[in-house]
């Protein structure tokens, strides 16, 4: 699988502090040329989802409460692609039926939290803060957590004080964090507090796959500047993630917005903040980077809905804070900031965070969203004294892989600085919750087998893998051809018994050596398992069980975002 190609011209890179000294730092006049929302875009996805003639689709309510389903799980293929990444059993997409049941899993919180929290003086006072009412806040917001494949460095990138500087940390395992002197503001401090009166609100990205080193990493900022309730932003990019160039101007939003690559797609998606029921995501698309500015272009995307229960303690309706995301074996894993309130007044007098949550949403087309579990995938402690007692943050990025884990990095607020200074956005430190890889959601069954069978597949690989718990129990599969009928010698009777906790495991059967004999024809697989669960499976072109999928922000023992190494990586 070759990695996908998004070089643009080179813009003219300069020091900061060069910049800020003669105060030259200003958003580039010129315009970039923009792409149109409906050329050239591809009829079938890689997972045979078929788009719609008018892309991206056009919903007219912005204050639409109900849920949508997504189009792609109401008309499945009628033979799925599975070439691309793990298939995981977050939706009804791959089942064609199944007597198993299904059951989403939260993420558990490292019994070390918080792995940062401020220290500097910059981080403790605020410096360069038209607030500076808030106190010790190391603040992920966006920011950006994700592996360097060259330095072999978790970077994260994160805003050290309420409304101050840009600051970049390293660690080797996502524990111990590092400040680097980077030879530019202070320390660790990449742009300054009031860098044009950015506001703190960064999002970067990590871009590993661009054939331009110059555009390595790549920035939205928020420029601060208001008119009529919106703000200006603008577009950057780095070769090293400390000096920037020059921003090209995108049109006004909301404050807080951010940006992810959609490989599947080869595009570059923005996730813009406007209001719809109240806080909202709009989406604009735009196959080069520094070429999505023109943000007038952005149509309404997705907003918390009815599903998404107010708090009983608050009541305040849910809205959309913000909306992360990343590309994950195969599919697009959203990460969904829900605000439940009080509002800013409220919060602001009582001088204690308001109340966002983490939650989950899948993605097979990068547009449409299913939200099937609305309970927090990390939740807010509400606890006073708890440094994540409210005001969670996800991360540009979203998770990293460590092994036979996924690990998301958040922010969380206490409202209370060290001194016993109370206020709102007081007291931000940053932590990290893990989940089993593959394991938002599991297939289950107890002592008396269940069964799952998927719909109609096809595959170019060799060999089947799976992601299993079940030591106690026994998983089997066996193949069938488009008749119902099964593929010999692929049957449960010649079938290994697998009785593992493991997340990757090869199913292998007594007289077939691999499936090379029925690649590239319509199959479906039928798992029988009991006391067990069962997290995902995948057919591998590799003994080492390489699935080709993407792998979140990175993490060590890869070369790059995409899986070719399989257990070699473990």
């Amino acid at each position: 699988m070759s990695l996908k190609k998004h070089a643009t011209p080179a813009l003219r890179l300069t020091t900061l502090k060069a910049l800020s000294v003669m105060g030259l730092i200003t958003a580039c006049g010129i315009a970039a040329a923009q792409d149109s929302t409906a050329q050239r875009r591809p009829e079938v996805l890689y997972n045979n989802i078929r788009l719609p003639e008018q892309w991206p689709p056009r919903y007219d309510d912005p204050k639409f409460v109900g849920y949508r389903t997504p189009p792609y799980l109401v008309n499945p293929p009628d033979v799925i692609n599975i070439n691309t990444g793990r298939q995981l059993f977050v939706d009804d997409f791959l089942i064609a039926n199944t007597t198993l049941n299904r059951v989403f899993h939260a993420a558990e919180k490292l019994d070390q939290n918080p792995v940062f929290f401020p220290e500097t003086d910059y981080e403790k006072e605020s410096l360069g803060s038209s607030e500076p009412g808030h106190k010790d806040v190391t603040y992920l917001g966006h920011g950006g957590v994700f592996y360097d494949f060259d330095d072999r460095l978790f970077k994260m990138f994160y805003t050290a004080g309420w409304r101050g500087g840009l600051a970049m940390a390293t660690s080797t395992n996502l524990v111990d964090w590092k400040r680097p002197d980077l030879g530019l503001v202070d320390q660790n401090i990449i742009l300054p507090g009031g860098w044009l009166n950015a506001g703190g609100d960064n999002a970067i990205w990590l871009d590993s796959q661009t054939e331009n080193p110059d555009e390595k990493f790549k920035m939205v900022t928020d420029r601060g500047t208001h008119l009529a309730d919106r703000r200006d932003h603008t577009l950057h990019f780095s070769r090293d993630g400390r000096i920037w160039s020059h921003g090209l101007p995108a049109h006004r939003a909301d404050d807080y917005c951010s940006f992810f690559y959609n490989p599947f797609r080869d595009v570059w998606v923005f996730s813009l903040k406007k209001q719809g029921r109240g806080r909202a995501r709009w989406y604009l698309e735009s196959e080069e980077f520094m070429k999505g500015t023109n943000w007038d272009d952005a149509v309404f995307w997705v907003n918390a809905d009815t599903l998404d229960k107010p708090d009983p303690d608050i009541g305040n309706f849910a809205q959309l804070y913000s909306l992360n995301a990343v590309a994950y074996e195969s599919v697009i894993l959203g990460e969904f900031y829900v605000h439940l309130g009080p509002t800013n007044r409220v919060a602001n007098e009582g001088r204690f965070p308001k109340i966002t949550e983490l939650k989950l949403g899948f993605s097979r087309d990068g547009f449409h969203w299913h939200r099937p579990d609305r309970r927090p995938f990390i939740a807010a402690t509400r606890k006073e004294g708890d440094w994540d007692r409210g005001y969670l943050h996800g991360t540009m990025g979203v998770c990293l892989v460590m092994g036979d884990e996924l690990w998301f990095p958040y922010c969380g607020y206490s409202g209370q600085a060290s001194d016993g200074f109370r206020g709102m956005y007081t007291g931000a430190s940053i932590g990290m919750a893990k989940l089993r890889r593959d394991g938002f959601a599991s297939m289950e069954a107890g002592k008396k087998a269940g069964h799952l069978v998927t719909r109609p597949v096809t595959f170019d690989g060799k060999y089947l893998f799976v992601n299993v718990d079940c030591p106690e129990g026994e998983l089997r599969a066996e193949i069938l051809d488009e008749r119902g009928k099964v593929i010999k010698p692929f049957s449960m009777k010649h079938c290994k018994p697998t009785r593992v906790n493991k997340t990757l495991h090869q199913i292998e059967w007594t007289g077939g050596e691999d499936l090379s004999s029925i690649a590239g024809k319509p199959v479906q697989f039928r798992f029988q398992l009991s006391n067990g669960k069962l997290y995902s499976f995948w057919v591998s072109p590799d003994k080492s069980g390489a699935s080709y999928g993407y792998l979140g922000a990175g993490g060590p023992g890869y070369d790059g975002v995409i899986d070719n190494k399989g257990i070699n990586a473990y």
